[in-house]
């Protein structure tokens, strides 16, 4: 063993020591190290210098709890938290979740993947994320607005448009940024709308910005076909989730000439072999805005096969995107894709691919596009909101969506040049957390040991 990888090997295990209990974040970094076992051959200051030891480690961690109201009077708390993780290149920039599942080691993961993600995008932003355990599912707007402000009024110290700022992520949209942001503007008596991303045109919003996170991935996953000869145009798609990012997704490969024939959700995964095209992109507008979390419900409405209970991974299509959450595939589900003859993996939730399924797919000469990569449109359409606020300007759709091409487009190179550049030609996993990290690396070593 090379003493490169036996560094990399003790500091893993030291972050599992350090952080015990949290297998999600021990995840993430696991992934990004076993990446860069080349990097710290050629950069032994990045050992010398304390880099790495750094840069698994948040900056602050901000646990906190929220006292609310609910419609009947009764008392209720959760836990807030906010992981600044690293601002070598920016304010810490990373989206908000309302989720039961939130926990520390979530918290974390996201945080840790933010930096990388955020440092690709090319623009000035640093790594963070945050949330709460709370669930918004059956609530009230009032119960909303009384959650938000409650959680605001402790959030609001630790952020600023120069300093930390949230976007929406699952279980937080238009409305609870609208909540929050009111809260914020009301502690701080000042009209500082680059506080948070993802608001509301009337109020600082950008146009482009539901769509970003959808687009920005099938962009990516265009330019990964392109660079093998072909594209979306008259490819099937098997995606995953009926949310905001898998309705983006949709949207664009049908304009690119592909046809999507899954959706999922908690309940199972419906089947549409027509796809999912035209009325039935706007059907899942309405399915995500009745909180019902049914993707059922599309299979009630258009008549088409549902399968409670299973993934869509077993289903023969050209490309897949999984777009609902963590860990959505593994290594069985990775062998019935194998199967099936699929080429392309491209990952639109954060690392819906355990690592070990990720493995396989590369063993097997699968072509995966990383999430950290593929879906970094919403961050840095988050980012391109933030330089409007900061002009005091807004512009058009077709300007931002052109930006965000670009912006995708360069990422898929940078990563694949990395990739070649380090020994691991194809590797878009390895080649995304090499050209993220050497950019943080090396604003870090010019800022000293802070």
């Amino acid at each position: 063993m090379s003493k490169s990888k036996q560094y990399l090997n003790d500091l893993f295990k030291r972050v599992v020591d350090r952080n015990p209990n949290e297998p999600e974040f021990h995840q993430t970094v696991k992934e990004v190290l076993d990446s860069l076992e080349g990097v710290v051959e050629r950069h032994p200051e990045y050992i010398e210098l304390g880099i790495l030891e750094r840069i698994v480690e948040p900056e602050r961690q901000i646990i906190f709890r929220v006292p609310w109201q609910d419609d009947s009077g009764k008392a209720r708390m959760n836990r807030g938290f906010r992981i600044q993780f690293n601002s070598a290149i920016g304010p810490y920039k990373g989206g908000l979740r309302f989720h039961p599942s939130v926990n520390l080691s979530i918290m974390k993961f996201l945080g840790f993947e933010q930096i990388f993600k955020n440092s690709l995008t090319g623009l000035p932003i640093g790594g963070g994320k945050g949330g709460s355990d709370f669930d918004p599912r059956g609530k009230s707007d009032a119960e909303m607005m009384r959650f938000c402000q409650s959680f605001m009024t402790e959030l609001y110290r630790h952020i600023g448009p120069d300093t930390d700022v949230p976007a929406g992520d699952l279980g937080v949209g238009g409305r609870e940024i609208g909540y929050l942001f009111g809260q914020y503007k009301r502690i701080r008596g000042s009209y500082e709308n680059g506080v948070l991303t993802g608001k509301g045109l009337p109020y600082g919003g950008s146009l482009a910005r539901p769509e970003a996170t959808g687009f920005g991935i099938t962009y990516f996953c265009q330019a990964m076909l392109n660079s093998k000869g072909t594209s979306l145009e008259g490819k099937t798609v098997a995606v995953s989730g009926f949310g905001n990012v898998s309705w983006g997704v949709v949207t664009k490969v049908n304009e690119l000439g592909g046809k999507v024939v899954t959706l999922s959700g908690p309940d199972g995964y419906i089947y549409d072999p027509d796809g999912v095209s035209g009325e039935k992109i706007e059907y899942m507008l309405e399915m995500r805005a009745s909180c019902r979390d049914r993707v059922q419900d599309y299979a009630d409405q258009y008549g088409v096969k549902f399968f409670p209970g299973e993934k869509p991974w077993g289903v023969k299509v050209d490309v897949v995107i999984p777009c609902a959450t963590q860990n959505d595939i593994l290594t069985e589900d990775a062998e019935k894709i194998i199967a099936n003859g699929v080429k392309f993996v491209c990952e639109g939730a954060n690392m819906p691919c355990t690592n070990e399924a990720v493995e396989h797919f590369l063993e097997h000469g699968v072509y995966v596009g990383p999430s950290k990569a593929a879906n970094a449109g919403g961050v840095a359409t988050s980012a391109l909101e933030m330089s409007q606020n900061s002009m005091r300007l807004s512009w058009t759709f077709e300007e931002v969506d052109e930006r965000l091409k670009t912006i995708m487009s360069n990422i898929y190179t940078n990563s694949s040049v990395a990739a070649e550049e380090y020994g691991h030609k194809d590797n878009l996993v390895v080649g995304a957390n090499i050209a993220g990290f050497i950019k943080v690396a090396e604003a870090m070593k010019a800022q000293g040991l802070v």
